[in-house]
């Protein structure tokens, strides 16, 4: 018994001993393994740590302004005073929760946007305890093992905030989150605004007196867009995205090659748009210098210029007066009846050897669901966003176009008399009542005879005409006529320097069709393109791009002057008519016919002198109605559209002007709306140089 026992007590010892052996290794190959950090990496360790960063961001700049063709300014950046904040790199939320609660005690914050997602992931922040038994530590790691993300995980939580957890936060806290979430919705290292509306001049100076207290905030001067017309023309200016909105998201790729920021602003529509590489400047480089995520300087590498400016092609006094004569016209129109579908109306001021667009005036009159009441809406987008039949306005081309095709000649002769084809209506012209007129092209003009033009396209698809037998032509017949109308701007684009532009509707493909197309009644067309087509005829036969814009200039401190010229839109000519001189002046005679001829249909409408003796072509148009109210009606509803396409002077054009309005009556009971708005505008025109001292009469 007592050898047994001594052979138990002497092994206890050794393996007592065997253990602090092994710890004792252990903790030899710890300390050797300090000794390697300290003494052998210990210097690269030590560099790791102070090693700074250098990164360099872009700040964005004011955008170009916008001025009119005589230098008065139509798009301006206002100063605002802002609070931005820039977000560190690898900076912790409680971190950024600090400096939000602090700059809280000096600026206040609308909490209107603030969403429920907002102040659940709030209530979790400052509620770190009870956002940790939101999930047990068994339910978090099975779903890590279901390869879930933290963010996932994260969003489980944020679920199971209760109404009653978030009705704990105090208006305090609001205030706070209002900030914390501006802090988060930039970039890092990217300045983000805060506040910039409504910053009192208290709230900027107090922020600029703690800026050593909250890291990352500063203050500056941002911009916003004013536009001094206010309204006018406002659609075709565009709008710039807010720094929340940032770079639309279908172009950020696009945006972000070309070194913007995810929060930069940028031109939403039209100009604002179309030239945004002009606008937006050549931004300012900052270059941060970072240590573990906290800035410690920065230094400005390249000064920033502020956008070049834009100087548009519009008369702005004349836009104004011209919006102002379709408003009148569109309610004396309304006020006869017999216009329950009339809501809008357009007119083009072009000059024909530039393509410079003076006026682009689109008015509706529509039900504004926020007033409760009928108002007028710009609409100067729809001149080249609708288009609409537009009639005899368009048989100066039908000619031309039988002159080149060689379907016609100069001074032929052609009987206008009810035609009557197999299978179709009576087709015949509105003045003719029954008898049989024989007319030259220029006759045919200027009583605007839907025969002749029946005839030409006829001749043109090397057809004839025999009563009581149907009609045959050639098979390209309507291609041909397109093709030709395409060279006058009808049926294709203008050019415009603006997204967005239509073409028009061309209807089916139908051979029986051409005699409608002839006289403007199966394709549709702008009111641009009306302007383009009658420009091209006034000036000869080419056919100028459409522009609004005139030069691009560098931008300048002076209210009083523009800065220097660094690009100016030169006249392009899309194409030429392929028609000798001779034959488009026979087309300018017979348009000067329709005004001053003793049979022009357009022979009452401009007998003051003021015209200045103006050439052009009236339109009637049958149409179906296709507007907003359309569903409201089963079936189809007819009306007709009311054009004018013109120039003056007569000898020596100056400018074209197209108006069209559509729906413009039912029945017979036509109000000539187009006549009234043609005279009064190229009234406006010719009389401009007296608009400014009539509208500082009236001011007084």
């Amino acid at each position: 018994m007592k050898k047994s026992k001594k052979k138990k007590k002497n092994h206890v010892p050794f393996r007592m001993n065997m253990l602090f052996f092994v710890v004792f290794i252990l903790f030899s190959l710890l300390v050797l393994r300090l000794g390697v950090v300290q003494i052998v990496k210990g210097e690269d360790y030590k560099r790791r740590v102070e090693r700074t960063e250098d990164t360099t961001v872009n700040i964005p700049v004011p955008r170009g302004e916008i001025f009119d063709r005589n230098g008065k300014l139509v798009v301006g950046n206002s100063p605002l005073n802002a609070i931005t904040y820039t977000r560190p790199n690898n900076i912790k939320a409680e971190d950024i929760r600090k400096v939000a609660e602090d700059l809280s005690k000096y600026i206040t914050l609308e909490t209107d946007k603030i969403t429920e997602r907002d102040k659940k992931d709030y209530w979790l922040l400052i509620n770190p305890e009870e956002a940790k038994k939101k999930m047990t530590a068994k339910e978090e790691q099975k779903l890590k093992d279901q390869d879930l993300k933290t963010g996932e995980i994260y969003k489980i939580k944020a679920d199971r905030v209760t109404e009653e957890e978030i009705n704990t936060l105090t208006e305090e806290d609001l205030k706070v989150l209002a900030i914390y979430r501006e802090f988060n919705s930039g970039y890092p290292l990217t300045p983000q605004i805060v506040k910039n509306k409504d910053v009192t001049a208290e709230e900027f100076a107090i922020v600029s007196e703690h800026l050593d207290d909250l890291p990352g905030v500063d203050v500056t001067t941002d911009w916003d867009r004013y536009h001094p017309f206010e309204k006018t023309l406002q659609t075709i200016l565009g709008s710039v995205s807010s720094s929340k909105e940032g770079l639309p998201r279908e172009m950020v790729d696009y945006y972000l090659a070309r070194e913007y920021n995810r929060n930069d602003r940028v031109g939403k529509s039209y100009l604002e748009r179309q030239y945004e590489d002009v606008l937006h400047g050549q931004k300012e480089k900052v270059k941060n210098v970072t240590k573990s995520g906290d800035v410690l300087s920065t230094e400005v590498v390249h000064e920033g210029k502020k956008g070049k400016d834009l100087v548009l092609t519009i008369d702005m006094d004349l836009q104004i007066e011209v919006e102002k004569i379709i408003e009148e016209e569109l309610l004396n129109a309304k006020s006869k009846g017999s216009a329950p579908f009339l809501d809008r109306a357009f007119v083009v001021l072009m000059d024909p050897y530039t393509g410079e667009i003076l006026t682009l005036a689109g008015k509706q009159y529509a039900y504004n669901e926020e007033t409760g009441k009928m108002e007028f809406f710009d609409f100067a987008t729809g001149n080249f966003t609708t288009s609409y039949a537009i009639g005899s306005s368009v048989k100066g081309a039908t000619i031309l176009t039988g002159f080149m095709t060689g379907g016609i000649k100069p001074r032929d002769v052609i009987v206008d008399q009810a035609m009557n084809i197999k299978g179709t209506p009576t087709k015949s012209s509105l003045f003719n009542k029954g008898a049989a007129y024989s007319l030259t092209d220029l006759e045919a003009l200027e009583r605007s005879s839907n025969v002749y033009m029946y005839q030409t396209a006829i001749r043109i698809g090397k057809g004839q005409y025999r009563p009581g037998l149907s009609l045959k032509v050639e098979e390209d017949t309507l291609t041909v006529m397109r093709s030709y109308f395409n060279d006058f701007g009808l049926g294709t684009s203008t050019g415009l320097d603006l997204p967005g532009e239509q073409t028009g509707f061309r209807g089916p493909y139908d051979i029986g069709k051409i005699l409608d197309f002839s006289i403007g009644q199966y394709d549709t067309y702008t009111p641009l393109q009306l302007a383009q087509y009658i420009a091209t005829i006034a000036n000869g036969g080419n056919r100028m791009q459409a522009h609004l814009v005139k030069e691009i200039r560098e931008p300048t401190n002076s209210k009083d002057e523009l800065g220097p010229i660094v690009q100016e839109i030169s006249p392009k000519v899309l194409n030429r008519l392929d028609a000798p001189d001779e034959w488009v002046e026979r087309v300018q005679d017979g348009l000067r016919r329709v005004v001053t001829g003793s049979n022009g249909t357009a022979r009452n409408w401009f007998k003051k002198e003021v015209y200045n003796n103006p050439a052009g072509k009236t339109g009637t148009a049958e149409a179906f109605y296709d507007g907003p109210k359309k569903d409201q009606y089963k079936g189809l509803v007819e009306t007709n559209n009311l054009t004018f396409a013109g120039y003056a002077p007569y000898d020596q054009p100056e400018v074209a002007i197209s108006v069209v309005v559509p729906w413009a009556y039912q029945g017979r009971n036509n109000n000539r709306i187009n006549q009234h708005i043609s005279e009064r505008v190229l009234e406006a025109y010719f009389t401009r140089g007296n608009l400014g001292q009539e509208q500082v009469e009236e001011a007084e």
